[in-house]
């Protein structure tokens, strides 16, 4: 597959009256075309700030310092903010955390999905509106003739969710960022959203980059996992391999915090400690306070992130040996 985006070196800082917080550090990655990316980690974390970076959505005082965001060949950071516009929603699509924030109130879906087609493709009136059947169709939507006419709050979470999904769509994109798609929905519906974003993924060969605190969620859908902590990838590698032989102590206590109904149901597995201030990170590791292998040298030296197999990278001065099941 071919390497569709590939992000070098990317530092995206915000500086407030308080101080400086290196949201995202120096962070490098790729996505190929029709894969799907998992970027994994706490609240926190630099996850969102990653994405948001790579479509240039990074309001003040937030501001992307350095690096770069080679998209299909070009590098992002260089284009202007009109240049940027006809990208954002015909080359990658944002799928945002809460679809009430991304839909507007005062507008039918129909009107909505009708504006990204007329920005972004040559179709006449009918053939727009044929299209948006059509999308509704693919995310699950019964009745979608006559749904194009509500409004957002005429649907349940799920079903505007799905909605965002079919807009992020609408222009055939070749990348879509998904940032928590699912965090306000029940446990059901988030299974419904995942499935739905993984067949389309596979029908219409758009790549995505989904971010999520969950873990379990990405070992499901991704291809590959980003594990992020403190604006550092810590870990990253193919899913099985993240997952069976993971190396990082934060990978592992990610992990070990997903619940198992074959395990002892009074006790959930927790990370000690709290994410630190990003005002004031620790000294060397950031992970350091919070590890149960911390020797002298995290204390004082800041790991690098160091190719240990074939495509697995681990940011750590003693990385976990476990073997394969």
């Amino acid at each position: 597959m071919n390497k569709l985006l590939e992000v070098k070196g990317l530092k995206t800082y915000f500086h407030t009256f308080k101080g400086t917080v290196k949201a995202v550090d120096n962070v490098s990655f790729d996505i190929h075309e029709g894969e799907i990316l998992g970027v994994v980690g706490e609240s926190g974390g630099g996850k969102s700030v990653t994405g948001f970076s790579v479509i240039r959505l990074i309001d003040e005082p937030g501001q992307i310092e350095s690096g770069e965001i080679i998209f299909n060949g070009t590098n992002l950071l260089k284009k202007s903010e009109s240049e940027m516009n006809k990208v954002r929603g015909k080359e990658i699509s944002m799928v945002f955390q809460d679809p009430m924030t991304s839909l507007n109130p005062v507008y039918t879906i129909g009107e909505q999905m009708d504006e990204v087609l007329l920005l972004h493709e040559k179709l006449n009136k009918h053939e727009r509106r044929n299209r948006c059947i059509e999308l509704l169709k693919d995310v699950g939507i019964s009745n979608p003739e006559s749904r194009l006419k509500n409004y957002p709050h005429q649907f349940s979470g799920g079903m505007r969710q799905r909605v965002v999904i079919a807009i992020a769509l609408a222009a055939n994109p070749k990348l879509i960022i998904a940032d928590e798609p699912t965090t306000a929905l029940d446990v059901t519906i988030q299974s419904q959203i995942l499935k739905l974003m993984k067949k389309l993924v596979e029908e219409h060969g758009v790549a995505l980059m989904l971010i999520t605190h969950d873990l379990a969620v990405v070992s499901e859908m991704a291809d590959r996992i980003n594990v992020m902590y403190c604006g550092k990838i810590v870990e990253s590698g193919y899913t099985r391999e993240i997952i069976e032989n993971y190396t990082h102590p934060y990978t592992e206590g990610l992990l070990n915090s997903i619940p198992d109904i074959d395990k002892d149901k009074s006790k959930l597995n927790t990370i000690p400690g709290i994410v630190p201030n990003m005002f004031d990170l620790p000294k060397g590791c950031n992970f350091s306070p919070r590890c149960k292998n911390c020797q002298d040298i995290c204390l004082e030296k800041e790991p690098k992130l160091t190719e240990i197999g074939e495509n697995h990278y681990v940011s750590c001065h003693f990385p976990l040996r476990k073997e394969a099941n």
